[in-house]
């Protein structure tokens, strides 16, 4: 019986101890976008920096799906501050709500701006390098606002 007791305690603070985000809490929805957003933004600005080989149809591929990611994060902050969880997000997010969304839709511009630039044929990747930027840049704004690093 103590055996079984103390598997079971064990166990339970194992479990416990992992934690971690919800997945499903909106908390866990916009990580996993902003996830998604950098790891598509990494491959991108790899093409153009010569980091990765440049492919001409999987850069135009990335360039939308980061235009559309770049559109679903931000339902996911409510309008107050959601209680437990470990958010990098400050809490301007919540008290400067009208800056926050100015700097959403900037980001939004500035992908739909680098979709744009993907129609022009061939690519070129110095043609696109000033949009890739303009991304990035849009990134490191609202990051530097309201990101706890």
């Amino acid at each position: 019986m103590k055996l079984k007791s103390l598997s079971l305690l064990v166990l339970a603070l194992a479990l416990s101890a992992c934690g971690g985000v919800d997945p499903n809490s909106p908390q866990g929805q916009r990580q996993t976008i902003f996830k998604q957003m950098l790891k598509v933004s990494e491959d991108l600005g790899g093409m153009l920096r010569g980091r990765v080989a440049f492919k001409e149809q999987r850069f135009v591929q990335g360039a939308a799906e980061l235009d559309q990611l770049t559109r679903t994060p931000w339902q996911h902050f409510p309008q107050v501050k959601e209680e437990g969880g470990e958010s990098r997000a400050k809490d301007e997010v919540w008290q400067r709500q009208a800056r926050f969304q100015e700097l959403a839709r900037a980001m939004e511009a500035s992908t739909a701006a680098l979709v744009t630039a993907t129609v022009a044929r061939p690519l070129q990747a110095e043609a696109l390098s000033a949009p890739m930027q303009r991304v990035e840049d849009s990134c490191k704004a609202c990051h530097e606002e309201f990101r706890a690093f």
